[in-house]
């Protein structure tokens, strides 16, 4: 229950959009795992995140360089290239279904379930492309890129609750994105976790208080 709570403050529901919700009620979890499986050419082709594919093929192929700097520069450079081909050829769709689960309720569901769908759905695939191409430190450099993942896709559905990084309608340039970008990092790393922490203690200061 105090998960529960914390993970619905860390990711609270945004303010609502009507572009978005006019007409129809918010999708459940469930509902957004059903679409991907009924329709994955509207909700996984045709909606690529192209902007998590960049950030992300950046963001992960300099994770596999540091990891990997220890065996030489050309094993760095090596797992660095692998990394940046395989996220660019990846995360748009791992883009695309933390930004359709960005209007999913409750909001503590559909942060939990992102954060452990996507670094479960990468990691073979992952790990398959780095054995063929040699990765010497491949099992820190997997382990490294699954942690990353989990809390990028975290920060990602609290930003597109924030209409940043999609490519929907309600989509802004990637420049104004990054501009936000401090902000939301901020906020994602320090005023959350402290409303998160503020909740539980007065979760558990009632449960205290109901046994007296």
């Amino acid at each position: 229950m105090a998960a529960r709570h914390m993970l619905r403050n860390l990711i609270p529901p945004s303010t609502p959009d009507p572009s978005r919700t006019r007409g129809a009620c918010r999708p459940t979890v469930g509902e957004v795992l059903w679409r991907f499986a009924q329709q994955p050419g509207k909700y996984l082709l045709a909606r690529w995140n192209w902007k998590s594919a960049v950030l992300s093929s950046l963001l992960q192929s300099a994770i596999f360089f540091f990891t990997n700097l220890a065996g030489g520069l050309h094993a760095a450079f090596s797992a660095m290239t692998t990394e940046l081909l395989f996220r660019g050829a990846t995360s748009g769709f791992y883009g695309a279904v933390t930004e359709a689960f960005r209007d999913a309720e409750p909001s503590w569901a559909a942060a939990l379930t992102a954060m452990l769908l996507l670094p479960l759905a990468n990691v073979t695939g992952e790990f398959l492309v780095h054995c063929l191409r040699g990765t010497p430190n491949i099992a820190a450099s997997i382990a490294a890129s699954m942690l990353f993942t989990a809390l990028a896709t975290l920060f990602n559905l609290y930003a597109m609750r924030r209409d940043v990084l999609v490519v929907g309608s309600s989509r802004a340039s990637l420049r104004q994105d990054l501009i936000r970008m401090p902000q939301l990092l901020f906020d994602f790393a320090i005023l959350a976790p402290l409303r998160a922490l503020h909740i539980s203690s007065r979760i558990v200061a009632a449960k205290i208080t109901e046994h007296l």
